[in-house]
């Protein structure tokens, strides 16, 4: 459990400096709040959080705020109108945790290996915390609704920061929130909190990993057909395990203990993963298959460790932000818009090769495919941050910079590049995936006419051998000959010898 954190002193004094400045007159200030995620790290091996940065939520579709105080004066003629002190002790807090759980979704995917959205942050007056026990509450499931929207995977902590700003005068208090499906205020523990230099001692890591992972396309049960997203989300996650196992080599030394990384610089990384079965050929001994989804691709992946973690957490973090990272360009295209490929839902032989323009790209059903379909995932690029680090992004094929910039600039609340050449762009090969033909990929003498992708309905029968061409007699007979020619050389050599 975190029992002190430590925030970055130079970009959390900005924050405090801005914070103060946007103060409405004075007679107004008790109506001030503004909630927000807290971007950092929670190290394990060193019961420490560290605070990088705090990026305010922005107001949802309709303009509104995320956070606000809304007052419950009522009328009295015989004492008059209220005090505003008086007003403020009957201010609630309103908080749209359904609005700040996607913020911090989409937040997640921005940030890369080792930097994670770990908690909220909120900067209210003294007067408004007062009424503590319904601020906090609403604070606590607003906790637990973006620890949901976030998870990091296998080795998910199910523990967030509470961060309470307070102004007037100002002050700044931690706590720890250990989430639970009851989550109550004593759930709420307090930690230290003070202020360092965080990012000038993280040490950098960097790895392209590359993958070839081939995904069998099984036969249509009742209770589950089988979309484009189901296979992906069940290649990726299978993946993630065997990934797990894979040894990792940091500037051309093989890990083997697990100390801190003296040394500073950008430490590249590479991931070995342990013998396995020949995954095509698994795929296409599957007596249910009828076809192969072919996903390939190469992913850049960095990861930042403070300089008293050991090694060990930096390759962990490697192989979390490279399976997050793939997620995340699935979860854009499920969330994103319909697709230019898909299948009729007519399994008629006109249809068998038509493309459908109203149907997701993440709802195709891949076992109605008559023909190879490819699709590219977006791109991975990297954005100057703080303090040398960097955060990413994610580009489809047809989006500029401009859509960068606007990301930067909605959810990071940070501007957004405008030199283009600070901009990182390592993935030559972006991820794609290809479907193909049972037949295509196990066995490739069978004819395309034999293969069950060539029939009008949804039902796979075995395929026919095609009966073999004039080239395959020929070499055939000529394997005979030879065989038939040495047994005979060597029948005579062997009658010389005796005779002799």
């Amino acid at each position: 459990m975190v029992k002190a954190v430590v925030g970055e002193e130079t970009q959390l004094k900005l924050i405090e400096d801005r914070l103060s400045q946007s103060g409405l007159p004075v007679q107004f200030v008790f109506c001030l709040s503004q909630l927000g995620l807290v971007v950092g790290k929670l190290s394990s091996p060193l019961d420490r959080g560290f605070v990088f940065d705090l990026v305010p939520t922005p107001p949802n579709d309709a303009g509104e705020p995320a956070c606000s105080l809304l007052e419950s004066v009522k009328d009295d003629k015989k004492k008059g109108t209220k005090s505003r002190s008086q007003a403020a002790e009957v201010s609630s807090l309103f908080i749209d945790g359904d609005w700040v759980a996607e913020h911090a979704r989409q937040v997640a995917r921005m940030l890369v290996g080792g930097v994670r959205v770990v908690g909220i942050y909120i900067w209210v007056s003294s007067d408004a915390s007062k009424n503590s026990t319904i601020m906090l509450s609403q604070l606590l499931q607003t906790i637990k609704g973006v620890a949901e929207a976030t998870p990091l995977l296998e080795t998910d902590r199910e523990e967030r920061l509470l961060i309470h700003i307070c102004y007037s005068p100002m002050r700044w208090t931690c706590r720890n929130c250990t989430w639970t499906s009851n989550i109550t205020s004593s759930s709420l523990r307090p930690c230290d909190f003070k202020m360092g230099r965080v990012l000038t001692s993280l040490q950098t890591f960097k790895c392209t990993y590359n993958f070839n992972l081939r995904l069998p396309i099984c036969h249509e049960s009742e209770s589950n057909v089988q979309t484009l997203s189901d296979v992906l989300r069940q290649g990726i996650s299978h993946h993630a395990k065997e990934l797990k196992d894979a040894k990792a080599i940091i500037d051309g030394n093989l890990v083997v203990r697990d100390e801190p990384c003296t040394f500073y610089g950008v430490h590249e990384v590479e991931l070995l993963l342990p013998f396995m079965k020949d995954s095509n050929a698994e795929a296409c001994s599957r007596k249910d298959a009828l076809g192969v989804l072919v996903f390939n691709g190469s992913v850049c992946s960095f990861a930042y460790l403070n300089s008293k973690e050991p090694i060990s957490q930096a390759v962990s973090d490697i192989k979390m932000d490279i399976i997050m990272s793939l997620q995340s360009r699935l979860d854009i295209i499920c969330d994103e818009a319909y697709g230019d490929v898909g299948p009729k839902d007519d399994a008629s032989p006109e249809a068998s090769d038509g493309i459908s323009t109203d149907k997701p790209v993440s709802q195709l059903v891949l076992h109605f495919l008559r023909k190879e379909c490819r699709l590219s995932f977006p791109r991975r690029v990297f954005v100057p941050w703080l303090g040398g680090t960097y955060i990413c992004d994610y580009l489809q094929p047809s989006e500029t910079l401009e859509v960068l910039k606007d990301h930067c600039v909605e959810l990071m609340s940070m501007e957004g590049p405008t030199d283009a050449s600070t901009i990182l762009k390592p993935e030559i090969e972006a991820p794609s995936l290809v479907t193909k033909s049972f037949w295509d990929v196990a066995a490739p003498f069978y004819s395309a006419s034999s293969s069950p992708f060539g029939r009008s309905g949804g039902d796979s029968e075995e395929g026919s051998r095609t009966e073999p061409s004039n080239s395959d007699n020929v070499r055939i007979m000529g394997a005979v000959l030879c065989i038939l020619l040495f047994m005979l050389l060597g029948f005579v050599i062997y009658a010389l010898g005796g005779s002799g």
